[in-house]
């Protein structure tokens, strides 16, 4: 432990409780924890379901995987000790969304299911749902709408999730999207439908 952490002194227990915000601004907060190979849709969807629980009334806010590297990761590789640390950070930033009665979605590759556990446990058990967008690679391929598999194939991406480096698909996610089965709208739906009962409060 750091000998600076002994006059580290957290104030949480006087500070507003979660319930107070949630009733405040009228929803329950959950955090959608979206993991799927580049090029799967989990941006494309979060950015559509944004826009449908905001026409629904809900507050949310999306965290996706290039716009944080630009912003809190920009110091993060993509190196295993990296890749920990960029998750460990966005969970804990996740967290603090869900104490604030925040609905947030997150659009991470996060390819191991220990690298997940690890956002699921600072998260929190009853709080982190499990979302895998899931699409056959060569789809993604297809789609590469940012030249990364290309990249990838020719060697000048390393460590590129899909073709160089493993991705570990989720045993019991809350949700399946098949998005090389399913519309982005159909996508939509399936995840509102499941996510409604958790946000409304009655």
């Amino acid at each position: 432990m750091c000998s600076q952490q002994k006059n580290i002194h957290p104030v949480f227990h006087f500070m507003l409780k979660r319930e107070d915000r949630e009733k405040l601004i009228g929803q329950r907060s959950k955090v959608l924890w979206m993991t799927g190979l580049s090029g799967s849709g989990k941006t494309t969807i979060a950015i559509g379901l944004e826009q449908e629980l905001y026409r629904k009334g809900f507050i949310t806010q999306i965290l996706d995987g290039d716009n944080v590297r630009t912003g809190i990761n920009m110091n993060l590789g993509f190196s295993n000790e990296d890749r920990w640390e960029n998750i460990r950070r966005i969970a804990e930033v996740s967290k603090l969304f869900l104490n604030c009665g925040i609905i947030t979605i997150n659009c991470f590759v996060s390819p191991t299911k220990e690298i997940r556990e690890q956002a699921r446990n600072i998260i929190g058990e009853n709080d982190f749902i499990e979302i895998y967008i899931d699409s056959p690679l060569e789809i993604c391929e297809q789609r590469d709408v940012k030249g990364l598999y290309s990249k990838a194939r020719a060697g000048s991406i390393t460590d590129f999730t899909g073709i160089s480096a493993p991705f570990e698909p989720p045993v019991a996610p809350h949700l399946i999207i098949n998005t090389d089965k399913l519309s982005v709208n159909e996508s939509i739906n399936k995840i509102v439908d499941y996510l409604l009962p958790l946000i409304v409060i009655k």
